[in-house]
């Protein structure tokens, strides 16, 4: 698997609290050099990208990292980054109806977020650090049912990431149409390598032009 085969699965990301355009400016100039699947930045940021980088795809983040915001506010996010120049979302799940085993509830949520998206690609994280296996797969069926398009292991800010483990279940449990996105922890090349191979269409890392190109931050 060559590199660019690689760059063309990446989100290519920056999500701390504290980013400074001219780190999300790299950021996509970065995406632009290695022709990544797209950048995923904070909302905050989407319109200044659109108009900066028209020919970037945009990624952000909804219910972002905790998931417990309510429908009504994840809705309000999602509207304003889909009119900002958002082409994709990746919302986190809430993890309190998940341990209340309120899952009629959890697949409203992401329902109700997929159907405002209409046709953009709607990844949702489901935070698998604090999950047990039954609660993995019970939320397989929940993105399923909600017409969600990938599911997505980590936000990259809970006690693990990625495991391939999980994306073995995953690929058990999901919908026929199901995606499968890896995130959180993934630092060396063979990772992303063992992620695609096990069958995950996109990888969510800020360290894939380090690990693949030796140079980043050049800005290019």
């Amino acid at each position: 698997m060559d590199n660019s085969e690689i760059f063309s699965r990446i989100d290519h990301t920056l999500l701390k609290a504290a980013a400074a355009w001219d780190e999300i400016d790299t950021l996509c100039r970065e995406a632009i050099h290695f022709q990544t699947a797209s950048v995923c930045v904070p909302p905050s940021y989407i319109k200044r990208i659109s108009q900066s980088f028209p020919e970037i795809n945009i990624c952000t983040v909804i219910g972002f990292p905790l998931g417990y915001t309510v429908t009504e506010a994840k809705l309000l996010e999602t509207a304003a980054a889909i009119q900002d120049g958002a082409n994709e979302l990746d919302m986190a799940v809430n993890l309190g109806d998940v341990k209340n085993r309120d899952f009629d509830r959890v697949t409203a949520d992401i329902r109700a977020v997929k159907q405002l998206c209409g046709s953009l690609i709607l990844k949702v994280i489901i935070e698998t650090c604090y999950l047990t296996r039954e609660e993995k797969i019970t939320l397989c069926s929940c993105v399923t049912e909600a017409g969600a398009d990938y599911i997505k292991t980590s936000t990259g800010f809970g006690t693990a990431g990625a495991a391939m483990e999980d994306i073995l279940l995953f690929k058990e449990h999901i919908g026929p149409n199901i995606k499968i996105k890896a995130a959180g922890g993934i630092r060396t090349r063979q990772d992303m390598v063992d992620f695609i191979r096990a069958g995950c269409d996109r990888i969510g890392t800020s360290s894939a032009v380090k690990i693949l190109s030796g140079k980043p931050g050049e800005g290019y």
